[in-house]
């Protein structure tokens, strides 16, 4: 056979291997004439090289996978980190695992006052919202406390100071995913700006929420003309250094077109955020504050005049997962690293924690590099392989069904609500997402057609175009199995 012919036949033969890869009808893993498989063509529309992609799909009760792609290539995966943490937090600490926060008076207690000052020592809660910390100054309110003389004393000495370069890693240090964990964080400290347009040349109103007392807002907005654009491209959003108490000051055109819209940033420190909302909720209990706030270390031998324990871990799985919360997932990294090392706790602490994990439970993960809890990373490294080896050992495990039930379900609710919403696959997924700059990923559970249960892992690093669609066509050949 001439040479050219020979090639043309090949040719053929290896578009037929993809098709019937795309389509399920091959038996084996899909080592077609393409090394992408079913990802192949959507790859290639959209400029993703093979060698950017690692790509596993593998029956929980299979000896061989059905879809293989640089399966032991160490890559960045972003959030889909969290599936490591939290699972190793879950089955290490147990579903009904709780953090405290103490209440400590520091002076006598005489008909409702507090002859001194109050302290809240933190161990880290990941989920003390406004809500919960709220009913957490009722609970000190019924004890019977009105007035406290004194200051509040905020102990966030349980987690070491964190040095976390946040222009280092996108030069967005005000954003939520930037924040560094602490001890003794409330609500995750949050403020939510919601910009309320006027007509074109007036100031535009700006809500706050929560309203701190001791946050001073300077609203330099003016209302504009012309096309919406990007909140990030018209508000200016400015803290200068604290000389007397936190400042915001907001400047720039928002364009009356754009409607009402909001923006969520951290603009405080924790201890600011904390004796802010602490002035505004204590109030609404009736109780007051004389004093003001300052750092301190609890006393040693001392009993808490209150302890306020977080929701149980199986709770808090959730929300963290589905929405992909980075302080959320760095506290359980503490809360991993308090099993075996002493307080102050280092971030590095709960590395040496899961590797530990993995290698009692006979995970291999030679390629592993941690950086945080939550993958907000430009440092670590995992493989599809090793994420493919804790997905399966979790879903064998005692607490697979509170695992499970922590993920997003694609088209329903979750970072992947938006997706695949139409057809029959709906319903039938449980997945993490991860996103960072150059970085793209997808993990967790696909209940296929054929009955089976998929584990289905993608990790692109490099040109991540087309990522939507690269996720749909990965799903979706997972379910028509």
């Amino acid at each position: 056979m001439p040479e050219k012919a020979r090639q043309t036949a090949m040719s053929r033969v290896g578009r037929a291997l993809v098709r019937l890869c795309v389509i399920g009808l091959l038996a084996r893993p899909c080592v077609a004439a393409d090394p992408l498989g079913p990802l192949a063509d959507t790859a290639r529309l959209h400029g993703v090289a093979p060698t950017a992609v690692s790509a596993l799909v593998w029956a929980v009760d299979d000896a061989k996978p059905v879809l293989s792609v640089n399966p032991a290539v160490p890559r960045n995966p972003a959030s889909t980190l969290k599936l490591l943490t939290t699972f190793v937090a879950l089955d290490s600490l147990g579903p009904t695992h709780t953090w405290r926060t103490e209440v400590y008076a520091l002076g006598p207690v005489r008909d409702g006052v507090l002859e001194g000052d109050l302290l809240l020592k933190g161990y880290g809660d990941p989920y003390l919202v406004e809500e919960n910390f709220w009913k957490m100054l009722g609970a000190l309110r019924r004890t019977g406390i009105r007035k406290i003389t004194g200051d509040l004393i905020i102990d966030d000495s349980y987690f070491a100071p964190v040095a976390r370069q946040h222009d280092a890693f996108d030069g967005q240090v005000f954003r939520i995913y930037n924040a560094a964990p602490n001890a003794m964080m409330v609500n995750f400290g949050a403020t939510t700006f919601t910009f309320v347009p006027q007509p074109p040349g007036q100031s535009v109103t700006v809500h706050v929420e929560p309203a701190l007392p001791n946050l001073r807002v300077s609203n330099n907005l003016k209302s504009a003309s012309g096309p919406c654009r990007e909140l990030a491209e018209t508000v200016d959003l400015e803290v200068p250094a604290a000389t007397s108490g936190p400042e915001v000051i907001l400047s720039g055109h928002y364009q009356a077109r754009c409607g009402e819209q909001t923006l969520r940033r951290t603009v405080m420190s924790p201890t600011d955020y904390t004796y802010g909302l602490f002035l505004q909720l204590w109030g609404q209990w009736g109780g007051s504050l004389n004093g003001h706030v300052r750092n301190g270390i609890k006393p040693t031998q001392m009993t808490p005049w209150l302890i306020w324990d977080s929701p149980p871990l199986a709770e808090l799985i959730r929300p963290l997962n589905k929405w992909s919360n980075n302080l959320m997932a760095d506290a359980l990294y503490y809360a991993l690293a308090g099993v075996q090392s002493e307080p102050p706790l280092q971030g590095s602490d709960g590395a040496i924690a899961i590797k530990r994990y993995l290698a009692t439970h006979g995970i291999l993960a030679p390629e592993l590099i941690l950086e945080n809890g939550s993958g907000l990373s430009r440092t670590t490294r995992i493989s599809a392989e090793t994420l493919h080896r804790v997905l399966s050992y979790a879903y064998q495990s005692r607490y697979m069904p509170e695992y499970l039930a922590s993920l997003s379900i694609p088209g329903v609710d979750g970072t992947l609500r938006g997706r695949l919403t139409q057809g029959p696959e709906v319903g039938w997924m449980h997945m993490k997402t991860g996103h960072l700059d150059d970085v793209a990923a997808l993990a967790g559970y696909v209940h296929a057609h054929n009955g089976k249960t998929y584990v289905a892992v993608l990790l692109i690093n490099g040109e991540i175009g087309g990522t939507n669609a690269l996720f749909d066509t990965f799903l979706q050949w997972t379910y028509r199995q």
